[in-house]
């Protein structure tokens, strides 16, 4: 762990205790959208709207995040998430809760999160070395996981129960602190390079760069399709907990934790697993087993069980997005970083709200397990793609 400098260790702290902000917030509005509604299109929404900026803002995020400081853009997203919190949070307050004032939180704070994590992951090449991005991946990704399911969702679950708006007021504070740590971080993190005139070209110098990178074209398919099939589980997983397996609002925040412990883990096995089997062999192992533990899930009508295959895909999917974080880390140029990332991001996270509404419907029409079985047998086929342009590229992936 040595040679770690002082700015990524505050990056890293400060990042733990955004997260944090993010678990009370991805476990209280669920929650505080079942006491509005049980309407699984309703609730599926939510997630459409967190994640429907990645589609509209990704690509010109990504270039303004090659233009400017990041740790500027990083301090401003984490200080509006805090206000659009600290709004909700007094509305909640005063009794004037209505599904429509969550959609506009939501894709607030959702837009917010997309200069956060664009500025987040293109400033880590800037405050570490090359050999060090796995493990600094590694550990934001397990500073990531910790803060939202060990600490987050726990306390987001408590405090619901004793005050609605409580964790909303937690939720504020929380990024509030996280802004304060990363302004202790010193130096300036403007990207190499001039900066040019007309940000549409910007965007397309990103896109044409993905375009002509034959792996990484291929492998951002495969997520997209595996991401927009795993949003459709998650989106209706809040049903799925209190409605299926009957559990309590606590056991729901109970879920979010195990699935913490396996992302913890995942994040923690990646640089472990990746030195055994090779980068190229853990991503195939990831692509093939994590689609069986989410079909699993609507096979089986045990809380426990289908609590422990959920921690079982966080895990694989964490250890995932470590690999795949880093190789792009290490194969995108650094001045090209944030327009590659808005394209690849515009791309697979951006088929997550339509994943949503798709999970949503399912859930209506032919109930909320088969949800859960479908999300499951398209990622397999995302996976077996992935293995496929894993095969082709291995010695590239491996050197890299």
């Amino acid at each position: 762990m040595s040679g770690y400098g002082t700015a990524f260790w505050r990056l890293l702290i400060s990042s733990g205790v955004s997260n944090v902000a993010d678990g009370i917030g991805r476990t209280v509005l669920p929650l505080l959208a079942t006491t509005l509604t049980r309407d699984p299109l309703a609730i599926s929404a939510l997630t459409t709207l967190a994640f429907l900026p990645w589609l509209l803002c990704a690509l010109p995020v990504g270039a303004l995040v090659d233009r400017h400081d990041r740790k500027t853009a990083l301090v401003t997203a984490t200080l509006f998430r805090g206000a659009a919190f600290g709004v909700l949070a007094v509305g909640s307050a005063v009794g004037w809760t209505h599904i429509a004032v969550l959609y506009v939180a939501v894709f607030a704070v959702g837009v917010a999160e997309t200069v956060y994590d664009s500025a987040g992951r293109a400033m880590l090449p800037m405050v570490v070395r090359r050999d060090q991005l796995e493990r600094g991946n590694s550990m934001l990704s397990t500073a990531e996981i910790g803060g939202q399911s060990y600490v987050g969702a726990p306390v987001g679950a408590v405090l619901f129960g004793v005050f609605v708006a409580a964790p909303l007021f937690a939720n504020a504070l929380a990024f509030a602190l996280a802004a304060a740590l990363m302004v202790t971080v010193g130096g300036a993190f403007r990207p190499p390079g001039e900066r040019r005139a007309a940000i549409g070209s910007d965007i397309r110098a990103g896109v044409r760069w993905l375009a002509s990178h034959r792996f990484l074209r291929g492998l951002t398919l495969a997520n997209a399709v595996t991401s927009a099939a795993q949003s459709m589980a998650n989106a209706v997983l809040v049903l799925f907990a209190l409605d299926v397996l009957r559990v309590p609002e606590g056991g729901y925040g109970f879920i979010l934790a195990v699935v913490g412990v396996g992302g913890l883990a995942g994040g923690l096995l990646a640089p472990v697993l990746s030195a055994r089997l090779g980068r190229a062999g853990t991503l195939a192992l990831v692509s093939l087993t994590f689609p069986l533990a989410l079909a699993g899930m609507g096979l089986t009508g045990n809380a426990f069980l289908a609590t422990a295959l959920y921690g079982l895909a966080a895990l694989l999917v964490m250890t995932g997005n470590v690999l795949t974080m880093a190789l792009r880390q290490t194969l995108i140029p650094e001045q090209l970083f944030g327009r590659v990332q808005g394209a690849y991001r515009t791309l697979v996270w951006g088929g997550i709200p339509l994943g949503a509404l798709a999970g949503g419907a399912l859930a209506a029409t032919a109930g909320i397990p088969v949800v859960f079985v479908v999300s499951g047998l398209v990622s397999l086929v995302a996976g077996a793609w992935t293995c496929h342009l894993l095969a082709r590229h291995h010695r590239e992936i491996n050197v890299a």
